[in-house]
């Protein structure tokens, strides 16, 4: 272990990579505290290590964080596979944390910057593939990691992670849906999905959304009822479901949710839900909601109106 002040010079270059191995370890993860607590697991790690023996601290702080990102993904799917209360699963309705940021129309370095936002959509996607294959996944194709680095953290070959990779890189390819990058078509899109539900519109709610739309909500273990986690397939029944909802629509407010626009609601400060959407040839094709309250309440929803 380093003393005092050898720490205090390995804990500024730490910081230095903090950024990315939070960004590692969000995109493994799907979690904003779970990341952290994954970077921070790593920078107790790097103390307790030789730092002088490490050649390359950003690879090696990158490829460290996955592997604490592994063992927590496979702790999770460990977790699920045994149930308590007979309950069915309900991987199919989780939504990520998603990463929330005022739209900022008048900075287009903020913008360059959320252009490497990953989005709800592929993190979605992330969460259906086995721990060593997302592991593979996000750290070759997200980060540029090699194969011959990625192989010891799962226990194979060069050649076999490079499968995993692989397996992992068809599955979110035909999974992952196509979505409008321009913030501004975005932004029409979800005012006249807004407009609509604030009017008590149905025609015009199932106007903005694609006929085979897919909501899925996701409020936690405990919530029941008409808001408790689903999964709903079809326009007409999406906008029922909206105008069930209606009156919130009065408080809800755009922002950019993981690079895109979204919709945050939080009346006095009170979270009570976040959407991310994927919009395809002007319409609405996924929708995620996140209206957990107990991980709502680690957000902050308390952005200042554009």
């Amino acid at each position: 272990m380093a003393g005092t002040g050898d720490e205090d010079v390995l804990a500024q270059r730490f910081e230095e990579h903090r950024g990315q191995l939070r960004a590692v370890a969000y995109r493994m993860l799907g979690s904003l505290s779970e990341a952290e607590d994954a970077v921070q697991e790593t920078w107790l790690k790097l103390i307790r290590t030789d730092a002088d023996a490490i050649e390359n601290l950003g690879a090696w702080l990158t490829t460290v964080t996955g592997r604490v990102c592994l063992d927590l993904l496979r702790s999770r799917s460990a977790r699920r596979e045994e149930p308590l209360d007979g309950t069915d699963d309900t991987d199919d309705t989780f939504v990520p944390d998603p990463v929330i940021r005022p739209l900022p129309w008048t900075d287009p370095e903020q913008e360059a910057l959320q252009a490497d936002s990953v989005g709800l959509a592929l993190l979605v996607v992330l969460e259906t593939l086995q721990p060593d294959e997302r592991l593979a996944f996000v750290l070759h194709d997200l980060f540029a990691v090699p194969f011959d680095d990625i192989a010891p953290v799962v226990e194979r070959s060069a050649a076999a992670t490079r499968q995993l990779a692989s397996r992992a890189r068809r599955r979110v390819q035909g999974a992952t849906p196509p979505s409008e990058a321009d913030l501004g078509r975005q932004r029409q899109v979800l005012d006249a999905f807004l407009a609509a539900s604030r009017a008590g519109d149905f025609e015009a709610l199932v106007a903005v959304l694609h006929p085979d739309v897919v909501l899925r909500v996701d409020s936690g273990a405990l919530v029941r009822g008409a808001a408790a986690s689903k999964v709903v397939h079809g326009a007409r029944t999406v906008a029922a479901g909206a105008l069930t909802f209606a009156r919130y629509a009065e408080t809800a407010r755009l922002v950019l949710v993981n690079g895109a626009i979204g919709v945050a609601n939080a009346p006095g400060g009170r979270p009570l839900s976040v959407m991310g959407v994927t919009i395809t040839d002007d319409r609405i094709t996924h929708m995620y909601i996140l209206a957990d309250p107990d991980r709502l309440e680690r957000l902050d929803l308390a952005a200042p109106e554009p």
